[in-house]
């Protein structure tokens, strides 16, 4: 049995409200249990100077946690002076995920970005910011093409993020947090809504795990992505 009581192969409750902030070009508040992620994208009519002149659009992410987004305050990074590691390693993949589902040349010389703020966190905080971070990009990308800015749409795929892991010896879909630091296996599953893989991060925690049960993950992974796209493909048309 789940801490939660959930099936093995059941997400928690997830929900998505769009248009969340005022100002942003997309907005959306990402609710996947007790994990609530608000994700804002920002249209920039400039790119990074590596890329100037290409013609090629830029999709890059932004992440962060307010201090009591846990159990117990957090210093606020800015405070600190840097980045943590962790920080700079989910921003990096939110970007080059998000990146994974948007036709480049289709954007334009512009880059969006999407700025990912953990309220509260339960585990599965950077699943809920790729997931959340996607429907704010849709929602950005739409203004563009509404205006005119855009003729071909450039994202060409939902892109979604799970997370599954090996608990009490059983396969389970969307960890939570009670699950995620007792897990023996833990992973991150991103997709996009046709089921083609953008990173896997598999790790073992405290146990090996076998070819099997990677495919077991897998097929979990799958399920709940084809639900996370679907939800995200209708609130954001």
């Amino acid at each position: 049995m789940r801490p939660s009581g959930r099936e093995l192969n059941q997400m928690r409750s997830v929900s998505i409200e769009t248009g969340f902030t005022k100002h942003a070009e997309g907005s959306a508040l990402i609710k996947m249990g007790d994990t609530h992620v608000l994700c804002t994208a920002t249209i920039e009519d400039r790119v990074p100077p590596f890329i100037k002149g290409s013609g090629l659009g830029w999709v890059t992410a932004e992440y962060g946690m307010l201090p009591r987004a846990t159990n117990t305050r957090m210093r606020r990074e800015a405070a600190a002076g840097k980045q943590g590691g962790r920080t700079v390693e989910i921003q990096r993949l939110i970007g080059r995920s998000l990146r994974a589902g948007v036709d480049r040349v289709a954007l334009g010389e512009r880059q969006i970005t999407v700025d990912c703020d953990v309220l509260q966190a339960d585990g599965g905080t950077r699943c809920a910011s790729i997931t959340g971070g996607w429907v704010a990009l849709r929602l950005a990308v739409n203004k563009l093409m509404k205006a005119g800015d855009v003729v071909t749409d450039p994202l060409v795929s939902p892109v979604a993020a799970i997370s599954c892991g090996i608990y009490a010896g059983q396969p389970v879909l969307d960890l939570d947090y009670p699950e995620d630091s007792e897990a023996g296996v833990d992973g991150n599953f991103i997709m996009t809504g046709d089921k083609q893989l953008i990173e896997v991060q598999m790790s073992a925690e405290g146990a090996t795990y076998s070819r099997d049960q990677m495919n077991a993950l897998m097929d979990l992974a799958e399920k709940g992505v084809t639900e996370l796209a679907e939800m995200q493909l209708s609130v954001s048309k």
